[in-house]
């Protein structure tokens, strides 16, 4: 088959990990002749919030050794990092050498992504119209479907044609309770003007929460700080952990949560026989949690989320410091906005009566949003059309075993969407660190190119 001079592009939505992965995949895949357009409306490309921080104290919750952008080269971020890059820079530079390996700041993973970025860009890749991967820096607000693919609007005004699109976006942004006295925890640079005598309150006790908390410190709020969740949870430390191999789980394992539950602690149980803790057991199970999570019954899958994630999610995700801080369980259940302060009241665990507390601000670190309560434009208009939908128990969207966006409607005569990155939570349940999120993106990029290459023989 003759190919055009040129075919109609790919679109990344999100140039945060999981798009700039996408768009590195796809550049690996696809012929010359397509190109790849990678959008954000942030302006700053590969870092994405994660990675934009430039706060020595936030340290990724992964170990260098598994950082790699790439499967296929393991190393790749270890010898980046070995070429001197951050050497000499003494205790302040972001990298933390302890009994469990080396943790480097956010930060200076994302100089790794946008040097990565930055080759793909202005390297030898190209294609008959010039640089194959195009940087589009704009909010993409629409996708008008067309013949075989979209028309691609951005909020300056642009419109590209385009065969498909991948949305990478990130977590859909959480409904929580609004004040005037909100901080946004990637916005460091309003924490400098909180009074130290008045207290913050953070809702959610995350990685997000240990972030703002880090921010507030190195800022020099030296004020109490409470941080509120359903169940009080910090992430547990990173420890020293020997390997254990992945746990030979049967069909039947999967017949319930309750089975599940006590054959992983029969694991736990043989693991600490032989000297190794429970943290070797958690990360031997990586490679199986997707296959447990669609192998559960779909009631188990809702048990589970109502009432084992926080203690999954503090075990899986680890931090080396946690901070000084208040961390108490229970409810915020209103807030009232006053001229210097925002009123909260709560409904602590185990009190017989709300709690009324008056706090100088107030930080949003609850994580993961619901499509119907999202506000942004692209995803309301894809989802009034019925291209996408909520995925399983309203987390992030729907999609196929072959990152197919899945919708109300069959989309009559649109091209094809993908989905990548967090918003595949309800379908893929390790969808959000580096080691997950860049096999997917390998997957992903193949079987983009394997559709594309069967509609054009159509």
């Amino acid at each position: 088959m003759t190919r055009q001079a040129s075919l109609p592009p790919i679109a990344v939505i999100g140039a945060g990990f999981s798009g700039t992965m996408a768009a590195l995949q796809l550049l690996s895949v696809l012929p010359p002749e397509r190109p790849v357009l990678l959008c954000e409306r942030g302006g700053s490309f590969a870092r994405g919030l994660a990675y934009g921080t430039g706060n020595p104290a936030h340290f990724l919750n992964v170990r260098a050794a598994n950082m790699s952008a790439f499967p296929d080269r393991p190393g790749h971020f270890e010898d980046w990092l070995a070429r001197g890059e951050l050497s000499g820079k003494g205790p302040d530079a972001g990298v933390a050498a302890t009994p469990a390996g080396t943790f480097v700041a956010r930060g200076h993973y994302g100089s790794y992504l946008t040097e990565l970025l930055t080759g793909a860009v202005t390297g030898p890749v190209t294609g008959p119209g010039g640089p194959r991967l195009r940087l589009v820096p704009d909010g993409v607000v629409d996708l008008e479907p067309r013949a075989g693919g979209f028309l691609l609007r951005t909020e300056g005004g642009q419109a590209h044609g385009v065969a498909g699109a991948v949305l990478a976006m990130g977590n859909l942004a959480a409904a929580a309770p609004r004040s005037r006295h909100s901080l946004d925890p990637w916005s460091p640079e309003q924490f400098g003007r909180l009074h130290p005598h008045a207290p913050v309150l953070v809702v959610g006790t995350g990685l997000t929460m240990l972030d703002a908390v880090a921010s507030l410190r190195a800022h020099g709020f030296a004020g109490a700080i409470l941080a509120l969740s359903r169940r009080g949870l910090l992430p547990n430390a990173h420890a020293p952990t020997p390997t254990w191999p992945i746990p030979d789980l049967k069909p039947a394992d999967f017949a319930s949560l309750t089975r599940l539950l006590a054959r992983i602690r029969a694991e736990v149980a043989r693991a600490e026989a032989a000297g190794v803790p429970w943290h070797g057991v958690i990360d031997a199970l990586r490679p199986l949690t997707d296959t447990i999570w669609r192998g559960l019954p779909p009631t188990e899958r809702a048990r589970f989320l109502r009432h084992l994630r926080p203690f999954w999610d503090v075990h899986r995700h680890r931090e080396i410091e946690r901070g000084a801080l208040t961390v108490r369980a229970g409810r915020l259940l209103a807030v009232e906005d006053e001229a210097a302060q925002a009123v909260v009241t709560l409904r602590l665990r185990g009190a017989r009566a709300p709690e009324r507390l008056g706090v100088q601000a107030m930080i949003d670190a609850t994580g993961f949003g619901h499509l119907a309560q999202n506000r942004d434009p692209l995803l309301r208009r894809l989802s009034e059309r019925g291209l996408v939908r909520p995925g399983p128990f309203g987390l992030g969207l729907d999609a196929g075993a072959d990152y197919r966006a899945l919708g109300r409607t069959a989309g009559e005569g649109a091209g094809p969407l993908w989905v990548l990155g967090p918003l595949l939570r309800g379908v893929l349940w390790e969808c959000t660190a580096v080691p997950d999120i860049r096999n997917e993106a390998a997957d992903l990029a193949g079987l983009v190119a394997t559709s594309l290459d069967r509609a054009a023989a159509a």
